[in-house]
């Protein structure tokens, strides 16, 4: 099973179940995920003090396993329950336990390290009572916690607690990531997280946390015969004289992620602005939708959107672009324009394109959606599949659908990237990847997590105009890691 897959609550249940059904015992499963607990412990902190506070079900047995684990390795230990376990594996892991059991109430006892092994992932309702009570004390040192599966009161599937709920700096996980894990503010309570191997089967899914190993096989590399039309023509729509910036940001977005031509296509009152910050990148002139139209025939991706205008000319040349070949990266006002008739979009895409919207332009076009969905992995999805493209939703979790049902979540998002025009570099990433070949899903799979290592990178200070130039340091790092 890839590393980078993330399953929902219920497809974590089908691969416990279907590995119990092959012959391994949940016992011997519980005692592998509290071994792999132990171990993470015992590898980031020294022998202290520690507090393990267990449930009823079977995240609580994983506790009893790691106190019994850790005392064995020496550790001072102490066990406090919700109540005793009564049925099932959890009973047998907490009668392996030769300790005391205290009640736990509103009080923890004094400690150097607590244990989260309260409940797991597949809690859906309020912490109440005793258990409310100290996840609001563990959420006020949560360096000094670590959750097991996840944070309790965190459920799996949301990351968006219901009341109360655990913070840790460090989780321990089994065999694959849940939404929680990588969906603010669940991410966020998670602290460091580790995802242990505990032998079960191979679990199939369409949902992935965003990284390398999903793309990194189909990136386009030149070959030593490579050309530069070979690696693609990228044209970027720039708005009027006075708003010709996003359009160049775009551009040498595209430009440094590999695409061999790339050309602004500006209307003639503003080719002078143009004009005298362009070296690489061509220009070119046009006034009519259907001067584009003609223009653009032979290229393979368009970007459009940056500072285009929220106008009736913008949106006459999207729909002039639609009937081109070429792929679509629609952005910023480009997606606005619609905002009054979303279908009229929907019914020029196709699965080639790629929206980009930030959560108010998302709402423009799919109205209601993002409120009435559960968390934005589904939002994202319904979006892909009612517009017929692949929708990147922006956010500090980034998720990108395309309309099969795959989606990825990315985890690499950088606070510095929160400035003018870094979505108009991101857009020029996903089109240049596009224009070379790279399937739409994946181009934009890819160019979000270069963004935001790119962003990453320079740190403090960050201004839209380093990103494009601080790609071939990530670039560099993928092709010598391939």
């Amino acid at each position: 099973m890839s590393a980078r897959q993330i399953l929902s609550v219920t497809e974590m249940g089908q691969a416990d179940a279907a590995a119990i059904a092959a012959g391994t015992p949940g016992t011997v499963l519980m005692e592998r995920a509290g071994t792999a607990v132990a171990d993470a412990v015992s590898a980031r902190f020294r022998p202290e003090p520690t507090v393990v506070l267990c449930g009823p079900g079977n995240n609580g047995g994983d506790g009893y396993v790691v106190a019994r684990l850790l005392k064995a390795r020496g550790w001072p230990v102490e066990v406090c329950a919700l109540s005793a376990p009564s049925a099932g594996d959890a009973k047998a892991a907490a009668g392996q336990w030769d300790g005391p059991v205290a009640a736990l109430n509103g009080e923890l006892p004094a400690a150097g390290l607590y244990i989260d092994a309260m409940f797991g992932a597949g809690l859906a309702r309020p912490l109440e009572g005793a258990a409310g009570a100290a996840a609001q004390r563990l959420a006020q040192t949560p360096e000094k916690v670590v959750a097991i599966d996840i944070p309790s009161g965190v459920p799996g599937d949301t990351g968006l607690a219901l009341g109360p709920s655990v913070a840790a700096g460090l989780t321990v996980t089994f065999h694959a990531k849940k939404p929680a894990h990588v969906l603010e503010p669940g991410r966020g309570r998670c602290g460091e997280i580790v995802v242990a191997d505990i032998g079960l089967g191979d679990t199939q899914t369409q949902l992935f946390e965003n990284g390398p190993e999903l793309w990194r096989a189909r990136f386009p590399w030149p070959a030593a015969t490579t050309h530069k039309h070979a690696r693609g023509r990228l044209i970027v729509i720039s708005g009027d004289a006075w708003s010709t910036g996003a359009a160049r940001l775009a551009a040498r977005g595209g430009l440094r992620i590999g695409a061999g031509l790339v050309t602004i296509f500006s209307p003639r009152e503003a080719l002078a602005s143009n004009a005298q910050h362009l070296e690489a990148v061509m220009l070119r002139g046009f006034d009519t939708d259907l001067e584009l139209e003609e223009g653009a025939a032979q290229v393979d991706a368009a970007v459009i959107g940056p500072a285009a205008g929220v106008t009736e000319t913008t949106l006459l040349n999207v729909l002039a672009l639609a009937r081109t070949g070429a792929a679509l990266v629609i952005d910023a006002d480009a997606i606005s324009v619609f905002r009054d008739d979303p279908e009229e979009l929907f019914s020029v895409l196709d699965r080639d394109d790629v929206l980009t919207p930030h959560p108010g332009e998302f709402e423009r076009l799919f109205r209601g959606v993002l409120a009435a969905a559960p968390e934005r992995i589904t939002a994202a999805r319904k979006a892909a599949q009612r517009a017929g493209a692949v929708v990147l939703l922006k956010g500090a979790d980034t998720v990108v659908a395309s309309p099969d049902g795959r989606a990825a979540v990315n985890v690499n998002g950088t606070p510095w990237l929160a400035t003018a025009g870094s979505g108009d570099v991101l857009a020029g990433f996903i089109g240049g990847l596009i224009a070379q070949g790279m399937e739409s899903f994946e181009a934009a799979c890819a160019a979000a997590w270069i963004h935001a290592e790119a962003g990453e990178l320079h740190g403090p200070g960050l201004i839209s105009e380093d990103l494009p130039g601080l790609a071939p340091a990530v670039l560099r790092r993928l092709w010598e890691e391939r």
